[in-house]
């Protein structure tokens, strides 16, 4: 793995590395990724998000260590995330435009979600937090953590066959 680039104006660089790191959000981390329940406002508790901890825009830039890693550390955090929350699925998503990192946010849907949200109607959950239409329980989202924190301090993804 090549050493981080880390830059100040990175969104990302800030929450995985800087100023904006909040150990209370952080579940995961190895050389390569970092896992951590979505800032507030919430959308859903248990929302996390994987991030690359090196500027990686997507997966077409990975290295092979990084590609070989993806998939069995998705696998692996959402099993988790499943038996954590108790959720009926986990919504993994991507999309690339905001930072220069490789970030994918891990939801949770449950059998009773605000607004009765489904697929990309999550994302619309964040903008409503935002706007104080919704709240999510603050404490349901620290427990959620703290679970997927130690659960995966117990069992951790697996290395990538690449090492």
């Amino acid at each position: 793995m090549s050493t981080p680039i880390i830059q100040d104006d990175c969104g990302i660089c800030r929450s995985v590395h800087g100023a904006s790191r909040n150990p209370a959000e952080i579940v995961f981390e190895n050389d390569l990724w970092h896992v951590r329940h979505m800032s507030a406002p919430h959308g859903v508790a248990g929302w996390m998000m994987v991030v690359t901890k090196t500027h990686t825009p997507g997966p077409w830039a990975f290295d092979d260590e990084l590609a070989s890693s993806l998939g069995p550390t998705l696998r692996h955090l959402t099993s988790v995330l499943l038996e954590v929350t108790g959720a009926l699925r986990i919504y993994t998503a991507w999309m690339g435009e905001s930072w220069p990192h490789f970030h994918a946010h891990l939801v949770p849907r449950y059998a009773s979600t605000p607004n009765d949200a489904k697929a990309w109607g999550v994302f619309d959950l964040l903008r409503a937090a935002g706007a104080g239409e919704i709240q999510v329980d603050a404490a349901e989202v620290a427990r959620l953590t703290a679970a997927c924190r130690d659960a995966l301090a117990k069992s951790p993804p697996p290395v990538s066959a690449a090492r």
